[in-house]
């Protein structure tokens, strides 16, 4: 049959019409309270390094923070700048502070003055991240080894309450003198302490020595000891970090 040339257009009009209604009527709709917050979650995790160590060597780790939660997660991997070590001879490596003697114990001899420097650098960091939009309970400082114990020594520190501090294999690099300048807001945040227990480099008397001193400043603090572990970090520890950053992240909603 042929159409007259006024028809077609109306016909082709209609049909377009049809099939446009029935594309919008049975796709499927998203209902916004129905999506997690988390997925909405913006959230910043910084990892120091310990000694002779860089920051670009430590990039792995995040391979292993697979849950969705972490898509919106930035993280920092800075390295620490060039500087004589008195453990190692005055030898020029990477190193947040002064290092006095290896094995470190719970009694070794702080070098405070370049924690406290190594601190404001750490805390710039954390105020730059803030700056672009983070809110501060949703940034997580943590560290291995000598970068352990500046992540304890930057949230205790520092003037706002964090998502969370994680110490892994470290040690306090002050003494209790130090407590009274904890900020309110920093006791608030919570504390994850990971130590080996067959650790030679920083033994585990001097990780054993961390929960007893936050407790007194009033901060929270999880202890997990691993049995057989040396002077090293494994998938264990970082599964479980994971899992405890999960547990402390804030919605932004």
């Amino acid at each position: 049959m042929n159409l007259s040339p006024l028809k077609t257009p109306i016909s082709l009009l209609t049909l377009t019409l049809i099939i446009t209604l029935l594309f919008i009527h049975f796709t499927p709709k998203h209902n916004p309270s129905s999506i997690s917050p988390l997925m909405a979650r913006r959230s910043f995790i910084l990892w120091l390094h310990g000694l002779g160590d860089s920051g670009p060597a430590n990039e792995p780790i995040k391979s292993l923070f697979s849950s969705h939660e972490f898509n919106g997660t930035k993280w920092g991997f800075p390295s620490a700048p060039l500087s004589p070590v008195t453990c190692n001879y005055g030898a020029v490596m990477p190193a947040w502070f002064d290092l006095h003697e290896i094995p470190v114990t719970a009694d070794s001899p702080d070098d405070v003055d370049g924690v406290l420097k190594a601190v404001k650098n750490v805390h710039a960091m954390i105020d730059s991240e803030i700056a672009s939009g983070t809110t501060p309970d949703n940034v997580f400082v943590c560290g291995f080894s000598q970068g352990g114990a500046l992540t304890l020594a930057s949230v205790l520190l520092y003037p706002k309450t964090l998502g969370g501090g994680a110490v892994f294999s470290g040690w306090v690099p002050f003494n209790e003198s130090l407590i009274e300048k904890f900020p309110d807001d920093a006791r608030k945040t919570p504390m994850l302490w990971s130590h080996g227990m067959a650790d030679r480099t920083v033994l585990f008397e001097a990780g054993q020595a961390g929960p007893p001193f936050l407790e007194k400043a009033g901060v929270s603090c999880e202890f997990k000891a691993y049995p057989g572990l040396g002077h090293s970090i494994n998938d264990q520890e970082l599964l479980y970090l994971q899992a405890w950053i999960k547990s402390c992240l804030k919605s932004s909603s």
